[in-house]
């Protein structure tokens, strides 16, 4: 019997997620609206944007639990909703929180799962189990566990399909920093076995660390898509300045309407986002002119969060 890391392949496909002018009306507003998104097999691919802006809606319409009102949507290659069940045969998810019976154990959860799927669901348990560390708990009730058990016993549950594709609504949601961490490296073990996980998210930074392409969506309309080191390079120049006053460069800076963020970096360390031609010369001679003394200035590396807030605030301001 094949161990739950050795994924069976899915005919060396290019692509796992495939949508064409996706749209998804509730009445009159478009939670979903004309979404073209390609995803790569293989990879974590991160699925941002902020609240409302119709993570949960596009997840749920390419599992076929709500149906789209236009658009065409492919899984492992497979059209949809015509072959759905050959495809989530396969595809495996977890939509908002996991739910299980609170007075059974998480074998006993596991094991209702596996009745439902065949006798190989049944066999991967132990190994599923032992995969997300659940192995010394797993005959405790599950109404005894934490957010972070819970979420891990939702991953072992996928693992009984032998997924080859994982679709996660914001798995790192409510976690503490080592819950965060031990969800960061199961990811990365998924993909590492070849493997691809698609998740929703708001946590720019995690995102950053775990996926390795990502599609940022505001308003229903994936507004930017690719790599994750390409997407955060789109981001308006950032710029670190350590200076003697922090509260006297702030009121500097807070009269300079090109800088489009300020973020404490430490006691006197701040990054600043720099719009619309604004250089690091120009700040510099702003600070230096008021009387703030500053000691260091340079450049720093874009991040998917200044990206993400630079296009979120744009489409804002377009409205």
């Amino acid at each position: 019997m094949r161990a739950v890391g050795r994924p069976r392949s899915v005919r060396g496909m290019e692509t796992v997620i495939e949508t064409h002018a996706l749209t998804k009306k509730f009445g009159d507003r478009a939670a979903v609206n004309g979404v073209d998104l390609t995803v790569p097999a293989g990879v974590a691919f991160g699925f941002l944007g902020p609240n409302g802006a119709g993570k949960t809606t596009m997840i749920r319409t390419l599992l076929g639990l709500t149906q789209p009102t236009s658009g065409d949507v492919s899984l492992l290659g497979l059209p949809q909703p015509a072959k759905r069940a050959e495809a989530l045969a396969r595809v495996v998810a977890i939509v908002e929180e996991p739910r299980f019976h609170p007075h059974l154990t998480g074998r006993e959860n596991l094991k209702i799962v596996a009745a439902a799927r065949d006798r190989a669901a049944e066999v991967r348990i132990p190994e599923a189990l032992l995969r997300v560390g659940l192995e010394h708990r797993a005959d405790d009730r599950v109404k005894t566990y934490s957010l972070g058990m819970r979420q891990r016993l939702g991953i072992a549950r996928c693992l009984l399909a032998d997924p080859a594709l994982l679709i996660l609504d914001e798995p790192m949601n409510g976690l503490d920093p080592a819950g965060i961490l031990d969800m960061r490296r199961l990811i990365r073990s998924f993909v590492e076995e070849g493997r691809t996980v698609f998740l929703s998210s708001h946590l720019l930074d995690e995102v950053e660390k775990t996926c390795d392409q990502v599609a940022i969506v505001d308003q229903g309309v994936v507004v930017v898509q690719g790599a994750v080191g390409e997407i955060a390079a789109q981001g308006d120049p950032t710029l670190l300045i350590e200076i003697d006053d922090a509260s006297a460069a702030r009121k500097v800076l807070a009269g300079e309407s090109r800088i489009t963020h300020v973020e404490d970096e430490g006691a006197s360390i701040l990054r600043l986002t720099l719009g619309d031609g604004l250089t690091p010369a120009d700040v510099n001679r702003a600070l230096v002119n008021a009387g703030v003394a500053v000691s260091r200035l340079e450049p720093a590396r874009a991040t998917l969060e200044e990206t993400f807030l630079s296009i979120t605030s744009r489409l804002g301001a377009n409205e």
